[in-house]
């Protein structure tokens, strides 16, 4: 069986570009008329970024719509076809005599589909199980054991993503952006002493763990039924709610971790039920915020494909790139 080697990223294709490359499939956009015959499109990608393929097919609806029902989302695919710009935007277009089919596992490697952290995985997690030691707070290291202690949630824990798309998102990533936290939380309590930082140390290693059920890894990251509809704020609440129901721990200290799960973004209009009530959600809460904006604004330098001084983005108006 033919083993495919990833050959053009996404990030790299030139308009009128011959491309001869596997790519997953994000989605699927319906079969319909054009001109000459019947079309479909569907949105690829790989570790690189996502692109918009349109298929161009024969004024025979049945035969085209055979091509279109032989691809699943989240199949890999290798296609031959050309890079085109329509509206500004690179696509791929592909036409009756060209390749497209769907590939086996056998034929592909996972990992030219998703990003892994380029810090080792299993050095970050004994550091992360390093900090867990540190908290002397007998309450909160029986909270922090409980998850930290079985190995189905450390596993899962090492290989979620922390987004889709804004920030830390590959494999890893989440661990990656929680001990980023905890390194700037430890600053904020050395700075502020009179903060417990054993508590903000809890709430920074448990805040996003609803994650590890918003997001679902195979050849991209996606957000599962349940993220769509719950958000990965709620999924956390459930999981500890689930938790301290075997948990002999003071109500005072239940309702204090479960807030600053339901409070770190901080505010209303960026999905927290609830605004931090206390300093050490809100220190959280800036945190999390700064590791995340840090990251989205040096990644826009990165990856601004000019020569100009500025490039403008949505999160941060313009950006200064020199």
């Amino acid at each position: 069986m033919e083993k495919y080697k990833k050959i053009h990223t996404v990030a790299g294709l030139k308009k009128d570009q011959i491309v001869n490359d596997v790519f997953f499939v994000k989605f699927k956009k319906p079969v319909e008329k054009y001109k000459n015959g019947y079309k479909f499109e569907l949105k690829i990608g790989d570790s690189t970024g996502e692109i918009m393929m349109k298929y161009w097919g024969e004024d025979n609806e049945e035969n085209v719509k055979k091509v279109y029902d032989s691809i699943k989302q989240d199949d890999v695919i290798f296609i031959n076809g050309r890079v085109n710009e329509w509206k500004e935007k690179t696509e791929i277009s592909l036409n009756k005599d060209n390749t497209i089919k769907v590939c086996s596992p056998e034929q592909y490697n996972t990992s030219d589909f998703i990003k892994t952290s380029e810090k080792d995985i299993e050095i970050m997690f004994k550091e992360l199980m390093q900090v867990v030691g540190s908290v002397n707070d007998a309450h909160l290291k029986k909270i922090l054991d409980y998850f930290f202690n079985d190995p189905e949630f450390v596993e899962k824990f090492k290989q979620c993503p922390a987004a889709m798309y804004y920030h830390h998102g590959w494999i890893g990533g989440l661990l990656e952006h929680v001990l980023n936290i905890i390194h700037i939380c430890e600053q904020i309590a050395k700075t502020h002493p009179k903060l417990n930082r054993d508590l903000l140390i809890t709430g920074a290693l448990l805040h996003d763990i609803g994650k590890l059920e918003e997001l679902d890894v195979s050849t991209h990251i996606k957000v599962t039924n349940k993220g769509t509809m719950l958000g990965h704020i709620t999924i956390g609440v459930q999981i500890l709610s689930k938790a301290f129901e075997k948990l002999d721990i003071p109500e005072d200290y239940k309702l204090k971790v479960l807030h600053m799960v339901i409070s770190h973004h901080g505010k209303m209009e960026y999905g927290s039920p609830k605004t931090p009530a206390f300093p050490e959600a809100l220190a959280l809460y800036y945190a999390d915020e700064f590791d995340a904006k840090i990251h989205m604004m040096i990644a826009a330098k990165e990856n601004a494909a000019t020569e100009d001084d500025y490039i403008n983005t949505k999160e941060f108006g313009n950006v200064y790139l020199k």
